[in-house]
């Protein structure tokens, strides 16, 4: 779970339920990085609700701030819910991408020819 989280509002109040619900989804994001970086991760979210003659339009941003990167994500919708969701899953392939570029291929085959020599 990230612990450095916060979470703005811009023209709208956060109820307990759209804080919890982002907290449990963006959250538990960091699963998705390397253990190392995990301690150093700090995130922020900012949620947006503007009002038109015709329809609400909601906006999410993460903003995550990792060692060698910021990474930015941003959506907008109808539905504050959706675009959290939408949100995640982007962010989701852009640490996938993150821990890919930075993590060393050598050490994963150290550890499998140490598994396969046990076996």
């Amino acid at each position: 779970m990230i612990t450095r989280l916060e979470i703005t509002s811009i023209h709208m109040e956060i109820e307990d339920n759209l804080r919890h619900y982002v907290t449990k989804k963006i959250g538990q994001c960091d699963r998705f990085l390397p253990h190392r970086i995990r301690t150093s991760l700090h995130a922020d979210i900012t949620l947006k609700e503007e009002k038109s003659k015709e329809r609400k339009i909601c906006t999410c941003e993460v903003v995550m701030y990792l060692p060698h990167e910021v990474i930015t994500t941003t959506e907008s919708t109808i539905n504050m819910y959706a675009a959290i969701d939408i949100v995640e899953s982007k962010l989701i392939n852009q640490l996938r991408k993150y821990k890919a570029m930075h993590t060393s291929p050598k050490l994963y085959r150290r550890v499998l020819a140490g598994i396969k020599h046990k076996s």
